[in-house]
């Protein structure tokens, strides 16, 4: 699971504001602190490379934060998120000494001129282009974040400005700056300082939505033949959104780019990617005591870029592959125990070899 309920809901607003579960545990003389968190156990059954069918009780992204702010000024707010998300309820008899719990923190300032971040969170890509596709309990749709996969890498070292909205325009630009000291990727350095660029645009008129967002990926690397270093390539995409009652409708485009020379391994663990392009669809409808939601993507592994694809598509020429492409598929429910406790189920066929990654999972999370 990549963000629970309570998580989307502070992260989604670009801004440090407590959800309902939330408690307020100071609030005076302008600062503000509160304590935030959950417990996620899941059952999971999901084959493996072979096909087999490998199964567990497992802890599915507890969660333990803390979010504060202090009014600076009439209109300048100063705020920070600390959050830990690798906890392993399910192992706390035995991994009391967790160092890799840390997943986010960051300090910023908000007012009226906007927004700026610096610290470690999510990408601008998984927040505004990925997560209203699939932001489920266990199983997500690939992306191109996951192509290239470096995507935890992607979340450290960074600075973000997200403006207002003007008349439902909001614009984001960050970096990523990495130091001679840094290890860009996965134990590939570059042995030079390097800033990264990405941004996007959202534009919001009532009940519809759409958002663009590019990242260079200039600190995602790889080692070439000739062993030097070099940028693995870039990501971009495109996400519509519409709601209409109780359902949304989701649509995305999205693309990894490779720079990689076929055959040559992205880094260190051999996770090479090709070209790919996602095409996906999604809708969750609330039905009073929980969701029912699914989601359908066709991945093009090696496609051709999209002004390429659209002229393929006006000759009758289409896909144009050189590689395999896969139909992903998942289906899943929540249902709503109390306000602060719910249960969910979900499936995933998502068309490997040997049918790798397709399973269920159930579980239950509880929220304070």
């Amino acid at each position: 699971m990549k963000k629970t309920l309570l998580a989307t809901a502070i992260a989604g607003a670009m801004v440090v504001s407590a959800s309902a579960s939330a408690a307020t545990v100071y609030n005076q003389d302008g600062t503000k602190l509160d304590i935030y968190g959950n417990i996620q156990i899941a059952y999971k059954n999901v084959n493996d490379a072979a096909g087999d069918s490998q199964d567990a009780i497992a802890d599915n992204g507890t969660t333990f934060g803390f979010a504060a702010e202090h009014a600076i000024a009439s209109d300048l707010t100063g705020y920070l998120k600390l959050e830990f998300d690798d906890i392993k309820a399910d192992e706390m008899a035995t991994d009391i000494d967790n160092d890799d719990a840390g997943d986010t923190a960051y300090v910023g300032l908000k007012g009226s001129f906007g927004d700026v971040r610096l610290g470690s969170y999510d990408q601008l890509i998984d927040d505004w282009i990925q997560d209203p596709v699939t932001n489920n309990e266990y199983f997500d749709v690939s992306d191109s974040t996951s192509a290239h996969g470096s995507g935890a890498d992607q979340q450290t070292d960074k600075v973000t400005y997200t403006s207002p909205s003007f008349g439902g325009l909001q614009f984001a630009l960050g970096t990523q700056y990495k130091g001679d000291d840094d290890s860009a990727d996965s134990g590939v350095d570059s042995g030079d300082s390097n800033a990264s660029f990405f941004g996007g645009a959202k534009y919001t008129a009532g009940a519809f939505s759409l958002a663009a967002v590019y990242d260079n990926l200039d600190n995602v690397n790889y080692v070439d033949p000739n062993g030097d270093v070099d940028s693995i390539g870039d990501q971009y995409g495109i996400t519509a959104q519409y709601t209409m009652n109780a359902t949304r409708f989701a649509l995305k485009v999205e693309r990894f780019e490779s720079d990689a020379d076929d055959g040559q391994p992205q880094n260190a663990n051999g996770n090479f990617k090709e070209d790919t392009n996602f095409y996906g669809v999604s809708v969750r409808h609330g039905y009073g005591m929980g969701d029912v939601y699914g989601a359908y993507q066709y991945v093009d592994v090696g496609g051709s870029d999209f002004s390429d694809t659209i002229d393929e598509a006006a000759s009758g020429d289409y896909p144009n592959d050189s590689g395999e492409s896969y139909n992903e598929v998942i289906v899943g429910a929540t249902y709503n125990i109390s306000s602060a406790m719910y249960t969910w189920a979900e499936v995933a066929m998502l068309d490997r070899t040997n049918d790798q990654g397709d399973g269920f999972a159930t579980g239950i999370t509880y929220l304070f």
